[in-house]
């Protein structure tokens, strides 16, 4: 009799883990407690603008192996879309100034020795002072690792690492920190390619998996919330979905909670996960870029932080957001408006515009949070954990959330 898994929540780690199972050998069952599947990295279509736009403007880049396979494993890699050299172009608002961080393509981090490709007035030195980043624990903070302050500080790391541990960096994890830069700037330009679903997260990363899964004779039930996990022994041995709506376990089936941290508690009652999280905002314009525009343009000294560039509409991204969420919708996209203009050279009244103020949108990058998140394997021997908030070992990211479904679905995998 063919084992089952039941992947419980339907994001990128539900989903990653229930793509790996099927290509396992197992049947899967994805419970999703909502009316769509890809959690936090969706498309949907805005009637504000009268596009389809993303939830949030997630990167790829192209050392993220989890995640590339993951889209290769679903047939979409091609969806992933970038350069063809990791080359990221910047503007400081403040100032005017304009240049272009070229990281090359080699596994190597030789750009740092190209005055021509490193970040104007920075030195060799300064790069070297990044060094104690990459063997820091968990526990220590980014301010107390390398020097927050400098040329090279405020217009390469505090970016980089602002987008990626969504807090202010010196407050951080200097371990996660560390772990984002060895995954990028150590490992050369190949790893750093930015890479962007061009067409849309979910037409890319979240409805194909769907697809394929059902397409292959397994189940993906939407609404479907799990209410509690009957338990015996170190096993978990029923599901129950409410009004009677029950599933029995058999001895050799499992199931990976993919779920947010504070579902994940309700069901796992004493479960250890992270109690605080960061908002990210994001906000969608509906306008042609211009015809020279960069796919993505870092900006320092203004509001915005990333500009994107996609068919019909600019958007931007603003992390550590929490300043932001109860500002009045037309003065902040004003104001995100005046930056777009500054950044981007176009001037014009404020079009059509959408804002996604995410509230929750990651668990708090710092040691403290970083210590509550838990493992894949759980006291059940047949329950397992994924999602981005679990102990990857990077901070919320999708490389982090598929990492984790594959780490799950590869438990399940073991027990046989």
């Amino acid at each position: 009799m063919q084992k089952t898994a039941h992947i419980i929540g339907a994001g990128i780690s539900g989903l990653s883990a229930a793509v790996r199972l099927a290509n396992g050998g197992y049947k899967v069952a994805v419970h999703e407690a909502t009316q769509q599947a890809g959690g936090r990295c969706r498309s949907y279509f805005d009637a504000a603008t009268n596009l389809t736009i993303d939830n949030g403007n997630h990167l790829v880049l192209s050392g993220n192996r989890h995640a590339l396979s993951y889209a290769r494993s679903i047939g979409t890699e091609a969806g992933l879309v970038g350069p063809a050299r990791a080359q990221f172009p910047f503007v400081d608002l403040a100032t005017g100034q304009r240049w272009q961080l070229d990281l090359g393509d080699s596994r190597l981090p030789l750009w740092v020795f190209d005055e021509a490709r490193r970040v104007p007035d920075t030195g060799l030195r300064d790069y070297l002072a990044l060094a104690p980043l990459a063997w820091a624990g968990t526990e220590a903070l980014v301010g107390n690792t390398i020097p927050c302050k400098g040329t090279l500080y405020d217009r390469l790391v505090q970016p980089l690492l602002l987008a990626a541990l969504n807090v202010d960096p010196p407050e951080g994890s200097a371990g996660l920190a560390g772990a984002i830069v060895r995954e990028t700037l150590l490992a050369g330009g190949q790893a750093c390619r930015p890479l962007i679903a061009r067409d849309g997260l979910s037409s890319v990363l979240i409805e194909p998996a769907v697809k394929l899964l059902q397409e292959r004779g397994h189940s993906v039930q939407f609404s479907h919330e799990l209410r509690t996990l009957g338990m015996s022994g170190d096993r978990v041995t029923e599901l129950d979905f409410g009004g009677g709506d029950k599933i029995t376990l058999a001895a050799d089936d499992a199931v990976v909670l993919a779920v947010p941290p504070r579902a994940a508690a309700s069901l796992l009652p004493g479960l250890k996960t992270p109690t605080k999280f960061r908002a990210i905002v994001n906000a969608h314009f509906r306008v042609d870029p211009p015809r020279d525009a960069a796919p993505i343009l870092g900006v320092v000294g203004g509001l915005v932080e990333w500009l994107f560039a996609f068919p019909q509409r600019l958007s931007i991204t603003i992390s550590n957001g929490d300043r932001l969420v109860d500002m009045p919708r037309e003065e902040l996209a004003q104001a995100i408006w005046r930056d777009i203009c500054k950044a981007s050279g176009i001037a014009g009244d404020l079009p059509p515009w959408q804002i996604v103020r995410e509230r929750r949108a990651t668990f708090e990058a710092t040691p403290e949070q970083n210590a509550l998140r838990p493992g894949p394997a759980t006291a059940q021997k047949n329950l397992f954990l994924a999602g981005d908030w679990t102990a990857t070992g990077l901070p919320a990211t999708i490389e982090g959330s598929v990492r984790s479904g594959d780490r799950a679905a590869d438990l399940v995998l073991a027990r046989r």
